[in-house]
């Protein structure tokens, strides 16, 4: 604990600075995905490489076709591991602006409560306010001790926000560049405001657009009503056939991969307090309608799923027109679990669909993205490191969760980089993240960043 204590005690004295340096680059209108603000995302990767250089890190803007990477470099005692630490400096859209109390580009500290303050703008939570306790606890290191713990390779994307476009290209081309013992992802959260986590797996994602045709046009439906083919009618029941009445997805092949989750995980998950009712009261529902006899925790981490996300088809305006559609669609995502294969997901569910077919109709299926899912070891030294390093930091010990969402970086870094990720973040369920009026909890920012500290010193020893 010597080499720690004191960088913990800087952390502590220059947490006003650290602040003053976020609300810089908070200030930064760096939304990717409008290209309105491309000068914008280019000032943000500007901002960090000149920062990462007064760290003493060797710090480059990268062009791609899109927004710019930042990637930096900063050497470690030898022996120590080499680790790649991932962020994104680019932000959402901050539409609707008038549900903003506040210019959403104009940071400052909140009191939301009694004795709970809160960092406000747009990033303040995703991500650039996570990236950040990052950077001031590698900032503390270098002042204290003037080296870092380890070997530091640095990854800022700029198009995270939209879809990521150019980092599988960038990835692939500087492989040997990127390759570490293992990355750092921060773009996650905490179990609660006093319990953090550490997630352990992630599901994957197919996305698929499905387009149902029928007749050549739009047909008068008392004139054709009866006769002719109905592609609302068809892709309905399509779609109706995915699920039975337990909640299982009944495309063949679905569940190969899938399975059960170790019962000291379940059980560690139950300890966690997490009922039907709470989960899914505050959205006004009450009972899981997933796969019967799973808890919702289970469900919504290691089950896989079929979900329905838009349909269209016909007439949508206002009144009232009597029409049968030529064609209808539907968006349709699948979240994977364990060793499910993405393509084989895909083709199965065009199959399903086109077993459903009436002869003389036809379906046209649009890719939206897929990855696999990311499972790591229960037993990994480093996340033993990292869980000790939390619990030491935090007022409760730090839990192993999963998350039902999909992280695309991680599976890219383990495809491109062969590297296992440790995904550690300090974001909380109430940070109104993509919605008006972010927010980032103070105690997030200054003990995330003295939760860093720690991380890195345990990765050393």
């Amino acid at each position: 604990m010597t080499a720690l204590n004191p960088v913990l005690d800087r952390l502590d004295k220059n947490l006003d600075q650290s602040l003053e340096r976020l609300f810089e680059l908070l200030k930064i209108k760096s939304i990717s995905t409008d290209p309105a603000f491309s000068a914008d995302c280019r000032k943000a990767a500007e901002w960090l490489v000149a920062d990462l250089k007064s760290i003493g890190f060797d710090a480059s803007v990268r062009d791609t076709p899109g927004h710019p990477m930042v990637v930096a470099h900063h050497e470690g005692p030898v022996g120590t591991p080499h680790v790649l630490f991932y962020g994104h400096y680019d932000v959402q859209p901050v539409d609707p602006l008038n549900l903003w109390h506040d210019d959403p580009f104009a940071p400052a500290v909140k009191e939301i409560e009694s004795g709970r303050k809160v960092i406000t703008g747009r990033g303040s939570a995703d991500d650039k306010g996570q990236l950040m306790t990052f950077v001031e606890a590698c900032r503390a290191w270098k002042a204290e001790h003037g080296s870092l713990p380890c070997r530091i390779t640095i990854l800022f994307e700029g198009e995270e926000e939209s879809g990521s476009p150019s980092l599988k290209p960038f990835l692939d081309a500087n492989a040997e560049e990127l390759k570490a013992d293992f990355a750092l992802v921060c773009d996650t959260g905490m179990w609660d405001r006093e319990t953090p986590a550490i997630s352990t797996a992630l599901r994957g994602l197919v996305g698929e657009e499905i387009v149902i045709k029928a007749a050549n046009r739009d047909l008068h439906s008392g004139e054709f009503g009866g006769a002719a083919a109905n592609p609302i009618r068809i892709l309905t029941r399509i779609l109706a056939d995915i699920h039975d009445e337990t909640g299982r997805v009944t495309i063949p092949g679905f569940y190969d991969g899938v399975e059960e989750t170790p019962s000291q995980v379940l059980k560690s998950w139950e300890a966690l307090g997490e009922t039907a009712e709470t989960f899914l009261g505050p959205i006004g529902l009450s009972i899981p309608s997933g796969e019967k006899g799973r808890s919702v925790l289970e469900l919504v981490w290691a089950r896989p799923t079929a979900e329905f996300n838009g349909i269209n088809g016909g007439y949508t305006g206002k009144g009232f027109k009597t029409v049968i559609a030529a064609e209808a669609s539907a968006k349709v995502s699948f979240r994977l679990v364990h060793k499910q294969d993405p393509d084989k997901i895909r083709a199965a569910f065009r199959k399903f669909v086109e077993d459903r077919l009436p002869a003389d109709c036809s379906a046209e299926f649009h890719p939206h993205g897929g990855s696999p899912a990311i499972q790591l070891s229960y037993d990994s030294p480093f996340l033993t490191k990292a869980k000790n390093a939390l619990s030491d930091e935090w007022p409760k010990p730090a839990v192993m969760i999963a998350m039902g969402g999909s992280i695309p970086i991680v599976g890219d870094f383990q495809t491109f980089l062969g590297m296992e990720s440790l995904l550690v973040g300090y974001g909380l369920s109430d940070d109104r993240i993509h919605s008006p009026n972010e927010k980032y909890d103070m105690s997030s920012f200054h003990k995330g960043q003295r939760s860093w500290a720690r991380i890195l010193d345990a990765l050393t020893r």
